[in-house]
């Protein structure tokens, strides 16, 4: 089909003054159209001309999809993808590095040391790193109709005799895809799942995880944690519970990888991006526990060599933020994980979180706070932010 942005363009004035829309200019800057999926890009050269395409309500792009007979189609602002491309640049830059630093790291510290087991074990996450860079690479230069989906149909190669790296996973749509993609990309992950009770945790949640865990052939295990002075403190008032939450689970999962001996924790931050994607994590023994003890920039590694020695008992670990990484938006992760049939969860989810939120309104505000901030950074759409806004407010 040959699609002509004039004729595009006409069609959307013609749908606009039909159902009582004022005139209004009409700017498109590029036209994409995926033959194979019927579906067609609309790149804007701004918001209020995206806006002017889609109408109010949708109903414009609603009736331009019915009358070109198309599947899909997707209106996006060029600005964004701008962002998205400058994020992911950084991001590839930041990868590169990491491979860089860590194989001249090990070449130096097996020459010194005449072994050859260093703990970032090449056959294990090289292939995985570098697929992820070829990923990268793919997505900038098909920014703005890229499909991760067929994209991947060749290329996972893992290594089933170990496990390369731990991902996080609560059953929501971040950590299921970036467990999706951590077995795609060939690192053989095995996913660990904080469980602190039913309050925090639903059987929502863990039926996700098991479906997810059992379609992918990817082993799971519960670490149980005792929540209890979070959830009180939470439900008398004194705190907003996410942020104290979050540092339980996070330590829990880094203090299993590195006395598993992994490497590399993957979690489903979407904030971290760019040169933030990737971090060292550095953690000292304490109470037969390995805690955090600071966060080092990777670009510092001057004295690795040192870190997970055999006369040292400080390890280190790296955080590897997945969908953060490809800069990838909230609706795009939908589409790959409710393909395989996991449940739909509304708002955040945590029973916790909304008996804070009615029992002390002023703690949404932290809420809200991390939802701008996703926001910005063009994880979420503002129709997106605006119904998870809202879902605190429909609390009885």
């Amino acid at each position: 089909m040959r699609i002509q942005k004039d004729d595009i363009i006409k069609h959307i004035k013609k749908i606009r003054k039909e159902i009582g829309h004022d005139d209004s200019d009409i700017n498109i800057q590029k036209l994409i159209f995926n033959d194979k999926n019927n579906e067609l890009w609309i790149i804007t050269p701004g918001r209020p001309d995206k806006s002017a395409i889609i109408g109010k309500g949708g109903w414009v792009i609603g009736r331009l999809k019915e009358e070109t007979n198309l599947n899909k189609i997707h209106v996006e602002n060029y600005s964004d993808f701008l962002l998205k491309e400058y994020q992911m640049k950084l991001s590839l830059e930041k990868i590169n590095s990491f491979l860089k630093e860590n194989s001249k790291n090990n070449s130096t510290y097996n020459q010194r040391n005449n072994q050859t087991n260093h703990r970032l074990n090449n056959h294990l996450l090289i292939t995985p790193l570098k697929n992820l860079i070829f990923l990268l690479e793919e997505k900038i230069n098909n920014i703005y109709s890229f499909d991760l989906e067929s994209y991947f149909t060749n290329i996972t190669n893992e290594n089933k005799k170990k496990h390369g790296a731990v991902v996080a996973l609560s059953g929501g749509i971040d950590s299921s895809f970036s467990l999706i993609l951590a077995k795609k990309l060939g690192f053989n992950p095995i996913a660990i799942t904080i469980d602190p009770g039913t309050i925090i945790l639903p059987k929502q949640f863990k039926d996700n995880i098991k479906k997810l865990c059992d379609k992918i052939n990817v082993k799971q295990k519960y670490i149980s944690v005792n929540f209890n002075e979070i959830i009180t403190d939470s439900l008398n008032g004194r705190l907003h519970p996410c942020g104290r939450c979050s540092s339980m689970i996070e330590s829990t999962i880094f203090n299993y990888a590195t006395n598993n001996n992994i490497d590399i924790v993957i979690f489903g931050d979407m904030l971290s991006t760019g040169l933030q994607c990737i971090t060292k994590q550095i953690f000292t023994p304490k109470n037969d526990k390995y805690c955090k003890t600071n966060e080092i920039n990777i670009n510092d590694l001057s004295n690795d060599n040192n870190i997970n020695s055999p006369n040292n008992n400080t390890k280190k670990v790296y955080r590897l933020n997945l969908p953060a990484t490809l800069s990838i938006s909230k609706e795009e992760m939908k589409n790959i994980v409710f393909k395989y049939n996991l449940e739909k969860i509304k708002g955040f989810g945590c029973p916790l979180l909304y008996e804070t939120h009615k029992k002390y309104p002023h703690l949404k505000k932290f809420s809200v706070q991390r939802i701008l901030r996703e926001t910005r950074a063009g994880a979420l759409e503002s129709g997106e932010a605006l119904d998870l806004i809202w879902s605190f407010y429909k609390l009885k």
